[in-house]
């Protein structure tokens, strides 16, 4: 596949993932708090879905490592808003059983395997383990945002989510500066503001 196309993918999911921060920006910035909006997860698993093939057609470990873990809770919170059984039964299927389809055709077909993802010539193994870290890091905000949601029975973004948030996301960045990688560039350099502006209505107007 061309690499045009390749990154053309990653550059949607992308400014996906940069609009549903910007429509929950938005509206917090609107309401003088912190909302979060279901249109929010939804655009989520969206962008978690094209940002994994991404990662895939790429062999990103770190890229396919962060949006495995996510996946899954971005489902969770829209069941938790109680949306997910709005959407067809064939569609939910097909979203649970897609990371599976996925990694298992690629191994299966020697695309992918331990040696292409872990020791790629062209990624050191400081920038890999680099890579790992951060994207572990950001994948832990939806980690701690999915328990804090179900001890209140309701999908909520707490201050420790934006934390982790900008944290990782910072990481991330740096990361892609030694990776050459646009997209992520792209994605992280506007999510770092708008992490940085939600922790910042937070501590100005609470919950």
């Amino acid at each position: 596949m061309s690499s045009w196309i390749i990154y053309a993918i990653g550059f949607i999911a992308q400014a996906l993932f940069s609009s549903r921060v910007f429509l929950q920006w938005i509206i917090s910035e609107k309401h003088k708090k912190v909302l979060t909006p279901k249109l929010f997860w939804e655009l989520s698993l969206l962008a978690s879905v094209l940002l994994f093939i991404y990662g895939y057609l790429r062999h990103d470990f770190p890229i396919m490592l962060g949006q495995v873990i996510t996946y899954f809770i971005y489902i969770r919170n829209i069941q938790l808003e109680n949306q997910w059984k709005k959407f067809p039964k064939w569609l939910r299927v097909t979203l649970f059983v897609f990371p599976f389809v996925i990694l298992i055709y690629g191994y299966n077909n020697n695309i992918m395997d331990r040696a292409n993802l872990f020791n790629k010539e062209n990624i050191p193994f400081v920038l890999m383990l680099l890579g790992v870290i951060s994207q572990v890091l950001f994948t832990l905000r939806f980690v701690y945002q999915w328990i804090y949601s179900e001890r209140r029975k309701e999908s909520s973004l707490p201050m420790g989510f934006w934390v982790l948030s900008l944290a990782g996301s910072t990481l991330i960045f740096i990361y892609a500066i030694f990776r050459l990688d646009p997209v992520l560039l792209l994605g992280h350099s506007t999510g770092i503001i708008m992490y940085s502006r939600n922790i910042y209505l937070l501590k100005k107007y609470g919950t």
